[in-house]
C-alpha cells in the first residue's frame, strides 16, 4: 500500500509540474497576444476615423469639423479627441481601412467553420477551398524544393568544384525578387502548356531550396575534425562517412531549415496565384479583396495563411521531435 500511494504521489508530482510548466509557456504568448489585440483596436480609431464621421454625417449627426474638405485635410489624432463619441463607430464599418480583430475573426468564421456546418467546406466562398488550393501548390514546391536542396547540399560539401561554382549562383538566385520571376515563369510554361498546379509549384520550390541547401550545407559539415579522423582511422568509406555521421549530425539543421523553406514555399504559392488570374486560392482571395474594397475579406485570407503555415511547420515541428528522441539527440 505504502509504495502504491508513493507510486501514485510521484506521478501526481509529475502531472502537476508538467501542468505548471504548460502554464509558464502560455501565460507570455496569451500577454503577448492580448497586448497586441488592444493595440489593433486602438490603431483602428484613427484608421477609420475619418469614414465613421462621413458616414455619422449622412444619418445627420454634428461632425467637428463640418466640413469634409477640413475633415479630408485634418489630423485623425485630432478628429478622434473632437468627436470622441464617434469612436465606436470605427469598430464596425462595412469596408474599413483596418478592420477591427473581431470583424476578422467573424469572416474567418464565416468562411470556415459556419461553412463546415452548412455542408459547404469545399464551396468556393469557403476558405478552407481556398486553403485546400494554395496547400497543393505548397507542398509539392516544398517537396521539389527539398529533393533540389538536399541533393545541391551533398554535392557542394563532397566536391570542391560543386562548392565554387554552385554555392555563388544559388545565392544569387535570392537576389531576384520573386515578383519579377513568378510572371515570367508562369508565362514561359503557359507557351509550352504547362499551367495550372505546376508553375505554382515550381515558385514555390524556387523560394524554398534555398534554406534547405544552406542548412544541410551547414548540417553535413557540422561533424568536428576529431569524428572525421575517427572514421579514416576505422578505414570508413565517404559513403559510411556520410551514412554515419554527417547525415545524422545534418538531421537538427535539415529540420530547421524544412520549417523555413516550407514558409517561404507558402509564400511562393500565394505569389505564383496572384499574376495567372486564379480564381481559387488564398492568394486570388487576396487579389479579388483588393480588387472590390474588401478588406475584411483580405485580412481574414491573411489570417488563413498564417494559420496555414503555423500548422504546417507544427507538423514539421512534431516529426522533428519524433525523429531526434528516436535518435537520441533530443529528450
Amino acid at each position: 500500500m505504502a509504495d502504491v500511494a508513493l507510486a501514485n504521489h510521484a506521478r501526481g508530482g509529475a502531472v502537476g509540474a508538467g501542468l505548471r510548466r504548460m502554464s509558464a509557456a502560455l501565460v507570455p504568448v496569451v500577454v503577448v497576444v492580448a497586448a497586441i489585440i488592444a493595440l489593433w483596436y486602438v490603431a483602428c480609431v484613427p484608421m477609420n476615423i475619418k469614414e465613421a464621421l462621413t458616414q455619422a454625417e449622412r444619418a445627420g449627426a454634428v461632425i467637428d469639423p463640418p466640413s469634409a474638405i477640413e475633415r479630408r485635410d485634418a489630423s485623425a489624432i485630432g478628429l478622434v479627441f473632437r468627436n470622441s463619441d464617434h469612436i465606436g463607430a470605427t469598430f464596425g464599418q462595412e469596408r474599413p481601412r483596418l478592420p477591427a480583430p473581431h470583424q476578422v475573426g467573424q469572416e474567418l468564421w464565416n468562411s470556415t467553420g459556419d461553412m463546415v456546418l452548412r455542408g459547404r467546406a469545399f464551396s468556393k466562398r469557403s476558405l478552407i477551398y481556398h486553403a485546400w488550393v494554395t496547400l497543393s501548390a505548397t507542398v509539392l514546391g516544398f517537396a521539389i524544393g527539398t529533393v533540389a536542396g538536399v541533393a545541391l547540399a551533398v554535392g557542394i560539401v563532397h566536391s570542391r568544384v560543386m562548392n565554387m561554382a554552385v554555392m555563388p549562383w544559388a545565392i544569387a538566385s535570392q537576389t531576384i525578387p520573386i515578383l519579377a520571376i513568378a510572371p515570367m515563369i508562369i508565362v514561359v510554361l503557359n507557351s509550352i502548356g504547362i499551367t495550372g498546379l505546376i508553375p505554382k509549384a515550381l515558385i514555390s520550390a524556387y523560394l524554398s531550396f534555398f534554406p534547405v541547401t544552406v542548412g544541410m550545407v551547414k548540417g553535413l559539415r557540422s561533424p568536428d575534425a576529431m569524428q572525421l579522423d575517427l572514421l579514416r582511422t576505422y578505414s570508413a568509406s565517404q559513403s559510411e562517412t556520410f551514412w554515419k555521421l554527417r547525415l545524422p549530425s545534418s538531421m537538427p539543421y535539415f529540420f530547421t531549415s524544412m520549417k523555413i523553406g516550407m514558409a517561404a514555399a507558402l509564400v511562393g504559392a500565394i505569389v505564383g496565384e496572384m499574376p495567372t488570374g486564379a480564381v481559387a486560392g488564398l492568394g486570388a482571395r487576396l487579389l479579388a479583396g483588393s480588387y472590390y474594397g474588401q478588406t475584411i475579406q483580405i485580412w481574414a485570407a491573411l489570417f488563413a495563411a498564417a494559420i496555414l503555415a503555423a500548422v504546417l511547420v507544427g507538423i514539421i515541428g512534431a516529426i522533428q521531435g519524433v525523429t531526434l528522441k528516436r535518435m537520441g539527440m533530443a529528450r
